[in-house]
């Protein structure tokens, strides 16, 4: 995995909360939290991971780099499926631990490996814990 080195350390909690200077915060296994939420109507697509050499590809490039755990590399999301994800505006939190990302989607406009548009096309339903499915089956 990547280090996070290319990305500055804030050198005190006023710097990294009220800064201009991003300085991610990654997890003790190198890894940032990333929503990527559609631009043009907000709803959440998929969560994800980042470490810094998918952070910086990412800034870099304007397409979403994630890192994936189970494959343990780098990850160019719509590479193969044509679901690019350009990024039209990148946020990062208050304590720079997670970054949200508003993209615009290519191809069919999806982002789940099942078919969905969303990752999050189900809800829990009650206090059983029962799942709903809420958008329609793209099957």
């Amino acid at each position: 995995m990547s280090s996070s080195a290319q990305f500055p350390m804030a050198n005190s909690t006023e710097a990294l909360e009220r800064g201009l200077t991003l300085a991610p915060r990654f997890d003790a296994d190198g890894l940032i939290p990333a929503v990527a939420q559609s631009a043009t109507t907000g709803e959440v697509l998929m969560l994800a991971w980042m470490n810094g050499e998918a952070l910086a590809l990412t800034i870099e490039t304007g397409i979403a780099h994630y890192w994936s755990r189970s494959r343990q590399s780098l990850w160019k999301k719509g590479e193969t499926s044509g679901q690019l994800q350009h990024v039209q505006e990148l946020r990062i939190d208050c304590d720079q631990d997670a970054v949200v990302m508003k993209v615009r989607v290519d191809g069919d406009g999806g982002c789940c490996h099942v078919g969905f548009t969303s990752c999050f096309y189900r809800a829990v339903a009650g206090p059983d814990g029962k799942l709903l499915q809420i958008a329609p089956d793209p099957s």
